[in-house]
């Protein structure tokens, strides 16, 4: 008997369990992949598609690339606000500008150079009062013009002190959080902007591509899905009458159209809820007709075909 016919006594074997007399059970089933869907964070017009229909692909090879008009445009103006900010807590931190501070010490230096004109009128108008040539009045108004020049001197060596200074301690504060703040909206206008170029998150082979380039990719929405390798899982199911005789962990042989011989599989998992089960009560009929599916893993490596049907047995 071909590998079909007996996959096709199986299911007969399982629908009609008196068909075909007595013999060892056979248990049909199909081989499903388990794909890796990907889809964008983002709803976005697809303007590349870089892979095709059975291509393979390796972890970080580029998949798709979605409109990043929007996204560009916003990473601009976050840098150019933390360009803003550093340029704002660096004046805060250094105190004013050099060109302000130039202009301070020339005011200081002709402030100085009045100081000195000042103190030589006074000495000379105090030396010829003494020897009685002019009188008090101009000693005083010397000795008047020479305490003005000083206290232009002292407020200009106050003012450059003052524009040496850095900022207060709030306002520097205030300063580091706002270019703290710009630099996360940058992080993140930057984050946004990768996240329009999707790479692939595993290996394998491209299996279905769900848009072409130029439709708008929806957020969540799978664009395509990967198979890798050896991500497949044997699907089968069996008469509620033979379900307490199986138990997860225990093996099968396995047997296909095209397939290796000497193949087995371990079940990994066992649904406790019955397929096509009757709405109300179970019969003793209705009983033989459950069935319960199953999922088991292959022990080797064999490039078996999603959808590809499959025949158990116990060995």
């Amino acid at each position: 008997m071909s590998e079909f016919m007996t996959w096709l006594a199986g299911i007969l074997a399982v629908l009609f369990p008196n068909f075909g007399g007595e013999g060892p059970p056979v248990y049909t089933g199909y081989v499903e992949g388990n794909y890796v869907h990907v889809a964008p964070l983002l709803t976005r017009q697809i303007v590349a598609l870089e892979v095709a229909e059975g291509e393979a692909v390796a972890p970080g090879d580029v998949l798709f690339e979605l409109d990043d008009t929007r996204e560009t445009a916003a990473l601009r103006a976050a840098q150019a606000r933390q360009a803003a900010a550093e340029a704002n807590l660096h004046n805060l931190e250094t105190g004013s500008r050099d060109a302000e501070i130039d202009v301070i010490n020339a005011a200081l230096e002709q402030a100085l150079a009045d100081q000195a004109l000042a103190r030589s009128n006074l000495t000379r108008s105090q030396s010829l009062f003494e020897r009685e040539i002019v009188t008090s009045a101009r000693v005083d108004t010397d000795s008047a013009a020479l305490d003005r020049a000083n206290a232009a001197v002292a407020q200009l060596h106050a003012q450059l002190e003052v524009a040496q200074l850095p900022a207060r301690d709030e306002q520097l504060a205030a300063a580091r959080a706002g270019l703290e703040a710009a630099a996360a909206e940058t992080d993140q206008a930057a984050s946004a902007l990768e996240d329009l170029t999707v790479t692939a998150p595993v290996g394998g082979v491209i299996d279905t591509l769900y848009y072409d380039a130029g439709e708008v990719a929806q957020a969540g929405r799978s664009v395509l899905s990967i198979l890798p390798p050896g991500a497949i899982t044997v699907l089968f199911y069996l008469p509620e009458t033979d379900r307490m005789g199986f138990a997860i962990g225990q093996s099968l042989t396995l047997t296909c159209d095209g397939c290796p011989p000497d193949l087995s599989v371990t079940i990994t998992r066992l649904d406790s809820t019955p397929q096509y089960t009757p709405p109300v009560i179970y019969s003793r009929d209705e009983r033989a007709r459950l069935v319960f599916r199953a999922e088991a893993r292959l022990d080797r490596d064999v490039p078996l075909l999603p959808g590809q049907p499959v025949t158990l047995e116990r060995p």
